[in-house]
Parts: C-alpha cells; structure tokens; sequence
C-alpha cells in the first residue's frame, strides 16, 4: 500500500520536515533581522566617515583645511565654497555617527541621502551606478525599515513606552 506523504500524519512526511525547516527559520529570522539592519547601517556610514576625515585637521571639526574652500569653490563649483565646506565636515562627521550609534537613525539616512543626491548632481555625476546608487539604496532602506534593535533608537523607545 502506498501512502502519500502530504496526507501521512504530522512527523511522517516531507511537508511536517519542511514545516520544521519554516519553523528553524522563523526563529534565525528573528535574530538575524537586528543584525542585518545593523549591517545595513554600517558601509554608508564609513565612506561618509572617511571622507569628513579628509577635509579636517586633528579632531576640530571645524577646522577645515584651506584646500577644501578651494576645492569647493574651483572643483566643484558650489556656492559659498567655505561655508559648504564647513557644513559638509561636520555633517560627514556627526550623521555617520548617528547612523551606527542607531540615534535619530531615519533623520541621519535621510541626511545623508540628501548628501548623496548633492554629490551625484554637482560634485560627481558619473557615479551613479559605481557608487552613489548603493548608497542611495542602503540609505533608503534604513529609512524604510529603521534602525532594528541593535540601536539607541530602540532603546530610548522601550524605555519611554516603560514610563508611559
């Protein structure tokens, strides 16, 4: 007598092991999520990181070096070259900062996706598909789906729902 394993009680057949298999993977998921937004976070805010290195001296972030304004200005054509400069150190420094720390984790990707779209459109513009288009999209998602649990963001939220 043959018996078919969809109808074969639970345990028997190939759909209760791939019923297990869905179950082990609902389980990974829940602690894989947190990691990969955490990961998610992490490439974007180190090239923003580096590059607000480049354009100071020692820690000031508000030292920023005399060939900055120049490149500013000259290379890249943007407007008040010194106070652009400025703006874009700092910013460079404090949203990477924001977005690994998962601390007002949707308004530091959405500043650096502000970021991006003024490096694609005045600074770069033949990088879209070598960079600039990555990091839209990492920064998108962050912003579509947040910070996860592994940040700040998560924590300052349990802890004010507890008070509440």
């Amino acid at each position: 007598m043959n018996v078919d394993p969809l109808t074969t009680q639970a345990g028997d057949g190939w759909l209760a092991r791939l019923g297990a298999l869905d179950r082990l993977y609902a389980q990974a998921v829940t602690w894989l999520t947190p990691l990969a937004l955490f990961a998610l976070r992490l490439p974007v805010a180190v090239v923003f990181w580096r590059s607000g290195r480049t354009k100071v001296e020692g820690w000031n972030l508000f030292d920023v070096g005399p060939t900055q304004a120049f490149l500013f200005q000259h290379e890249f054509g943007m407007p008040f070259p010194a106070l652009t400069a400025q703006i874009t150190a700092v910013a460079e420094h404090v949203l990477p900062v924001m977005l690994v720390l998962g601390l007002a984790t949707r308004l530091g990707a959405a500043g650096m996706l502000v970021m991006t779209a003024v490096i694609q459109l005045f600074v770069f513009p033949g990088a879209w598909f070598s960079d600039h288009m990555w990091w839209a999209v990492v920064l998108f998602a962050v912003m579509a789906l947040g910070p996860g649990k592994i940040s700040l963001d998560h924590l300052l939220s349990r802890t004010l729902t507890r008070r509440t």
